[in-house]
């Protein structure tokens, strides 16, 4: 029955690590986990850190059991907790862990959110461990996202945040749930090497850690990535006999662990496959070997109810027998296996589809055409009932996928509304600024009159009183009372006059002083529009200067690699032969030297190719960026040194100038790199988007103070600033002393 081995051992990726996830907790019911783990979320006193970290498994669990809201509050609750901490490694993980379950709620915004709470805390923080778990929950966002390229730079942040972390308790499984990651995006992008590389390091790591279940785990992956890659190239006997390794590695990892293996179904599931591996791919003797293990995975399946795993052993064993040109017996095997697939609960149509086929091929070699006949109108029929469903999934998403993407243009369309009224709002806000401001103004003003008024009042009640104490006190005096009033009259018109006087000096001042400001205004103006267009013609002034003076250096490194290699290189190859010959001729004592100078001259030879090669690498114009980029990191890598280059999504479009510039500043970072942060590892990765490229440089070295190295004007900064300009680009720096340096480089297509 191939189809149906085929069918359950070419899983999606998304399926196996559903398959992994039960490996976790296949010994206990969802509900006992739960138990569990709310017992220790409730011993845990609420003033003890210990209790936030249950919190995040606690929830964690509560969310993948359908029981969102309470996991949602859980870490509502304790958010608010660890946010008053001093160290924000709590909160971060917390934030991190809620960000990951809205993006699986598909709440776009709130992971979002969530996520740059998270690095907010994570940034306060001083612990090594939580900066990579951010980093890899940021990777797995962007996996999520469909953005790889981001998620791989992102993992690669968190391993090498990992690497210097302290042991822990969670340090190991988070670093081998990354090279998990890691391994699925390169089997995506059929990078195999990398994805076989760090498939070994989960291994490793969990060999490390001496724990069967993560062993048991690791040996059945790498069986089951070494069979993928073995089904897509046949001719490659040796990805067979890899997959065969560990999965016998993974059964007999079982066989000493029985009492600590929780999971004896997971047998059955790595036994099918090996069983199928040894009828499928290997030669006729090892069928002995196919059944033991059929046999094997019939037992386990049937001992722990997995209906499945039956059903696909005995298609093994017909195969077998149909191949022994037994029909009868594989009749028998197939009939068990379509009575044991309809005893699970979610019955896999396609293997049934595939017993049908085979019921009916043998029925009619047999020549028993009424049965052929009954068991193909079975097998159209379930064929008929498969499609239709497809069909309707399909018709499904394809909805869906209208109904979100129309969404998303009413969204859209409710953004720019929602501008423009902002703008709206905010001249609204500034006219009623202005008209704020003037009605300030008239309260002064009215203020000044006000209070003008009550002196007049004041001086005038006085008066009174005067008048009022000089009647009273002798009539004698009247005159000279009407004589002080004139007086007093007199002042008041003369005061009136100077207040007059005043408020016209005060009202010329101040349209003097808008005439004054509305002509410096438009005299800024005309200077920013010149000092513009000065800067514009700088800029073409500047590109000008630094094409020729680009072009003038590349032909200059020409001039000199040919003159190095044609000159020099022919004139010391000539004195070498020269020597070569007079070797012959003197005495013994005098040979030594002349052996001597002979590999001296051998060894000025290979450094002027040296020199002349990185002056004009002829790789770079025979081949192309990649070659001449893969030549140079095996050139400069060494036994402390490692440089890994890596080319993603790249189809060689760059021209022959683009190429050039890109090579000297990849070429002048790794110098940087080599001269001054004593790496052990650097990464050069290249990436080629649908309108720009990516150009990545990391490094494990030392690191540096940007804000340091910027002030001092650095040749090596000037130079790969201008050809970045030429690029039309931009480059951004991040380092960390004693972490390493990222420099990443953007262009865009021409």
């Amino acid at each position: 029955m191939k189809k149906s081995a085929l069918y359950f051992t070419n899983k999606s990726r998304e399926t196996l690590l559903l398959l992994i996830l039960c490996f976790l907790f296949n010994f206990s019911s969802a509900q006992e986990v739960l138990d569990k783990l709310k017992e220790q979320y409730d011993k845990v006193s609420v003033t003890n850190p210990e209790r936030l970290i249950v919190a995040g498994k606690y929830a964690t669990a509560l969310f993948f059991n359908q029981q969102e809201v309470k996991a949602g509050q859980i870490l509502k609750d304790n958010i608010q907790i660890a946010s008053r901490l001093p160290d924000g490694k709590y909160a971060a993980n917390l934030y991190a862990i809620e960000a990951m379950n809205y993006r699986i709620s598909e709440r776009i915004k709130e992971s979002k959110s969530s996520f740059d709470k998270a690095k907010e805390f994570a940034s306060k923080s001083k612990d090594v461990e939580i900066k990579g778990y951010i980093s890899y929950c940021e990777g797995w966002l962007y996996t999520r996202n469909n953005k790889e390229g981001e998620a791989v730079r992102s993992f690669l942040r968190a391993i090498r945040y990992f690497d210097q972390a302290p042991p822990s308790r969670t340090l190991n499984s988070r670093k081998s749930t990354t090279y998990k990651e890691l391994t699925s995006i390169y089997a995506n992008w059929n990078e195999h090497q990398l994805q076989e590389k760090y498939s070994l390091l989960a291994l490793d790591l969990a060999i490390q850690q001496n724990d069967p279940i993560a062993i048991f785990d690791a040996y059945m992956l790498m069986g089951y990535m070494y069979e993928q890659q073995y089904i897509k190239n046949d001719t490659n006997h040796k990805l067979r006999d890899q997959a065969e390794k560990y999965y016998l590695l993974a059964i007999n990892t079982y066989n000493k662990n029985k009492a600590t293996i929780p999971f004896p179904s997971n047998l059955s599931f790595v036994a099918n496959n090996l069983a199928y591996l040894y009828f499928s791919f290997f030669p006729d003797s090892y069928q002995d070997q196919a059944i033991q293990y059929a046999e094997l995975a019939l037992k386990q399946g049937t001992a722990t109810q997995q209906y499945t795993h039956v059903a696909s052993a005995y298609g093994i064993m017909a195969e077998i027998a149909l191949k022994n040109k037994k029909p009868e017996r594989a009749k028998a095997y197939l009939l068990s296996a379509l009575m044991e697939i309809t005893k699970s609960s979610v019955p896999d149509q396609n293997i049934i589809l595939s017993i049908y086929e085979n019921l009916s091929e043998i029925a009619e070699q047999e020549n028993n055409l009424a049965e052929a006949i009954r068991y193909h109108k079975v097998y159209m029929e379930t064929f008929k009932s498969i499609y239709n469903q497809e069909q309707l999934e399909l018709g499904k998403r394809l909805e869906a996928q209208f109904d979100k993407e129309r969404q998303q243009q009413q969204l859209i369309r409710m953004q720019l509304e929602t501008d423009k009224k902002e703008q709206q709002l905010r001249l609204l806000h500034t006219v009623s600024l202005q008209q704020k401001q003037q009605y300030e103004n008239l309260k002064l003003h009215e203020e000044n009159q006000r209070k003008e008024l009550e002196l007049t009042q004041l001086e005038s009640e006085k008066r009174t009183q005067e008048l009022k104490l000089s009647r009273l006190e002798t009539q004698n005096r009247a005159q000279d009372i009407l004589s002080f009033k004139n007086e007093i009259s007199y002042k008041e018109k003369i005061n009136k006059y100077y207040v007059a006087l005043i408020l016209f000096f005060l009202l010329v001042l101040l349209l003097m002083l808008y005439a004054y400001k509305q002509r410096s205004k438009s005299m800024r103006q005309n200077k920013e529009l010149y000092n513009f267009s000065l800067d514009k013609e700088r800029q073409n002034s500047k590109i000008s200067i630094l094409t020729a003076m680009l072009d003038g250096q590349e032909q200059e490194r020409g001039r000199l690699a040919r003159d190095l290699h044609d000159g020099l290189g022919g004139l010391l190859s000539t004195t070498k032969i020269s020597l070569s010959q007079l070797t012959n001729k003197v005495d013994s004592p005098m040979k030594n030297d002349m052996q001597k100078s002979l590999l001296q001259l051998d060894t000025a030879v290979e450094e002027l190719r040296r020199v002349a090669h990185n002056l004009m690498p002829d790789l770079l114009n025979r081949y192309g960026l990649e070659e001449a980029l893969q030549d140079y990191a095996v050139r400069m890598s060494n036994v402390q040194l490692d440089i890994d280059v890596q080319f993603l999504h790249y189809s060689n479009q760059l021209t022959k100038d683009e190429q050039l510039l890109v090579y000297r500043v990849i070429q002048e970072l790794v110098n940087n790199a080599i001269k001054h942060a004593d790496p052990k590892q650097i990464i050069i990765q290249i990436v080629e988007e649908a309108d720009y490229y990516t150009i990545t440089v990391e490094d494990d070295g030392k690191g540096f103070d940007i804000d340091q190295v910027k002030g001092n004007h650095s040749a090596g900064l000037h130079n790969i600033q201008s050809r970045i300009d030429f690029l039309k680009g931009k480059f951004t720096i991040q380092s960390e002393k004693d972490v390493g340096t990222s420099v990443e480089i953007i262009f865009p297509k021409k």
